[in-house]
C-alpha cells in the first residue's frame, strides 16, 4: 500500500536560501529511488522560510530504503544548525 507524506519543514530566517539548496538535492536524488512514486517540493509565498514536501512512497519498505540513504543522512546533520524547529511528519491517506 502506498505511503503518503507532507513534511514541514522551518529554516531560520537567515539560513532559506542554503536550507533550500539541501532540500533540492534531496528532491533530485529521492526523485531516481526505484520506490518513489512523487517527491515534490514547494515553498511558502506568505512564510518563504517554510517548505513543505509532498512525497509518495510505494510501501513501507521503499520508505524505510529511502530514509536510510547517506543523502537523507547527512542532510539531517547538515541542517540541525539551520532549522527553526524539528521537521514535522504527516503520514496521511489519500480521500479523494
Amino acid at each position: 500500500m502506498a505511503i503518503n507524506l507532507t513534511v514541514i519543514i522551518k529554516s531560520k530566517s537567515e539560513n532559506i536560501e542554503k536550507l533550500k539548496s539541501l532540500l533540492l538535492d534531496i528532491v533530485q536524488n529521492s526523485k531516481k529511488e526505484a520506490a518513489c512514486i512523487q517527491y515534490d517540493l514547494h515553498q511558502s509565498k506568505e512564510e518563504p522560510n517554510t517548505f513543505i514536501f509532498h512525497e509518495i512512497w510505494k510501501n513501507q519498505n521503499g520508505l524505510d530504503n529511502h530514509n536510510q540513504q547517506s543523502y537523507i543522512q547527512s542532510f539531517f546533520e547538515i541542517s540541525k544548525p539551520l532549522l527553526l524547529q524539528t521537521p514535522i511528519l504527516y503520514k496521511t491517506e489519500k480521500l479523494g
